[in-house]
């Protein structure tokens, strides 16, 4: 008869699957609390020790690392030497092995937990079958993975000898093990504190494909570090599928508003740069603020807030064209008011990183990585450099503006006012063009300058950029400072009578 071993830590499915084994004849082998599982759900099953005749040893450590397992996995059966030394050894084939890991990673984010539970967590059994089962897949079915239970179950049910499937299986069950020794690998580069390993593997999972990338011709799929975690934990209440933009935007999104999560905040984006970001006492005065800034420009973008949108803010959004709106939570009446926009895809939930994750940037033959910048946006640190200090109002403007501006895609200038961008210029080659296309964006729109504040990502290298603010009427400049002109900028704002502010931290988004 052919034999199944099946010794897994995540137990979903698996009476089911076992019960339909049997039903078709197979035997049984198991292991542990496994074996235990089967029996329990009224199974024969054959302890992996009888066949090995060694009990399980060393807390576990050791239960299947033996010819008599091995041997039935590996041998092949196309092969009269092998067929000869498994018959000579007495060893019989093993044709399925279904076997899920330790839970390694959900014991390592335990907070507080002690690095020798961790350790305990790393297995060692499980990959070694799983690898060989992988290996022979002209003859072994390798299972790492529950779900696949039912379609391997099926092919058995009709006799199909499906090649195909083995194959697939096997290239998934090298992919499982290749991710959980990533996560080991980085628990031990993190519990010596190196954030840059000699090695680095990456593991992520196919959440949905996409219907195309940034442009139709361009295939394209979202892949997750985890299910449930960043963007794939949002949930989707409305609207057509996400697309490969609609992802990149709802993260541009999400960076705009993180540095408000203690404020009432609305950020519009388009192709991932804001638009309009402003702060308020409600959500609906929030996005009015927000939507002024450049109303032309929001015009199918993506939109976040920080707080629940109720029935006022979901009927001021709905006035206007918009791909995708995330709030942490909607009304039911907001709801069905953004259901009446049919392709409007509506998210609820906030989507954090997790503690300590990196920044990837795909390169011509490799990765950039880096620290994430850091949320929390201050004005603790900073010198003011001018002859004039900043007014109350000034200052909580200088905040705003230097908030807002760490999300705009650099070279990086935002005039603000009472809370809110009245100007943007992202993404030009010099600052005093971003300076410029600022102001003439606020003038588009009709914004009154006179008195607003401007922040800038990055030093100025020239006076300039000053003086095209104090042209508009800018009162208060906030910057990181570091330029070897920075005297020269000093100066030029001194002559306007403006109040500067320097962070000593420059906040590039390119």
């Amino acid at each position: 008869m052919p034999r199944a071993l099946l010794s897994v830590s995540d137990k979903t499915g698996l009476a089911d699957f076992a019960a339909g084994l049997d039903r078709l004849g197979w035997d049984l082998l198991s292991t542990g609390g496994t074996a235990a599982a089967l029996r329990a759900a009224g199974l024969r099953v054959q302890d992996v020790a009888d066949v090995t005749g060694v009990a399980e040893m060393l807390d576990g450590r050791v239960k299947t690392l033996h010819p008599a397992v091995h041997g039935g996995i590996l041998g092949r059966r196309d092969n009269p030497d092998h067929v000869r030394a498994l018959a000579a050894a007495g060893i019989a084939p093993i044709d399925l092995v279904a076997v899920n890991l330790y839970p390694f990673r959900e014991t390592a984010s335990r907070p507080g937990v002690d690095p020798e539970t961790v350790i305990e967590q790393i297995d060692i059994g499980g990959p070694a079958l799983l690898r060989s089962a992988a290996k022979n897949f002209a003859a072994v079915t390798a299972v790492a993975d529950p779900a696949d239970y039912p379609r391997v179950l099926a092919g058995l049910e009709t006799q199909d000898d499906d090649i195909d499937l083995r194959r697939l299986l096997a290239g998934k069950a090298f992919a499982h093990t290749a991710a959980y020794d990533g996560a080991i690998a980085a628990w031990f580069a993190a519990e010596r504190a190196d954030t840059f390993p000699p090695d680095v593997i990456l593991s992520f999972q196919r959440a949905q494909a996409l219907r195309y990338g940034e442009n139709p011709g361009q295939r394209a799929a979202f892949y997750v570090e985890r299910p449930g975690l960043g963007l794939a934990a949002l949930e989707q209440r409305g609207g057509k599928e996400l697309s490969f933009n609609n992802l990149l935007d709802l993260e541009g999104a999400l960076v705009a508003t993180d540095p408000f999560a203690d404020a009432v905040c609305c950020a519009i984006i388009k192709h991932t740069t804001p638009c309009g970001l402003a702060i308020g006492a409600t959500a609906v005065e929030a996005y009015q603020n927000a939507y002024a800034c450049d109303p032309m420009s929001a015009f199918g973008s993506v939109i976040a807030f920080t707080v629940p949108v109720n029935d006022a803010a979901a009927e001021a959004v709905s006035r206007q064209f918009v791909e995708c709106l995330v709030a942490p939570a909607f009304t039911e009446n907001a709801l069905e008011i953004l259901g009446r926009k049919k392709n409007v895809r509506v998210l609820v939930g906030r989507a954090a990183w997790t503690p300590g994750a990196l920044d990837y940037k795909r390169v011509r033959g490799g990765v950039l990585m880096q620290e994430r910048p850091p949320v929390e946006l201050s004005d603790t640190g900073w010198t003011i450099v001018t002859e004039r200090s900043p007014t109350p109002e000034e200052r909580a403007d200088l905040l705003f503006a230097w908030r807002a501006v760490a999300s705009v895609k650099s070279n990086a200038i935002v005039i603000a006012k009472n809370g809110a961008t009245i100007g943007i210029g992202a993404g030009q080659m010099s600052r005093v063009d971003a300076a410029f296309l600022a102001r003439h964006k606020a003038q588009m729109a009709g914004h009154d300058t006179q008195g607003a504040v401007l922040g800038s990502d990055a030093f100025f290298p020239f006076r300039d950029g000053v003086d095209q603010a104090a042209e508009a009427g800018v009162g208060a400049i906030v910057q990181p400072g570091g330029s070897v002109k920075d005297a020269e900028v000093i100066a030029a704002a001194n002559e306007h009578g403006m109040t500067m502010a320097f962070t000593g931290r420059r906040t590039f988004r390119h």
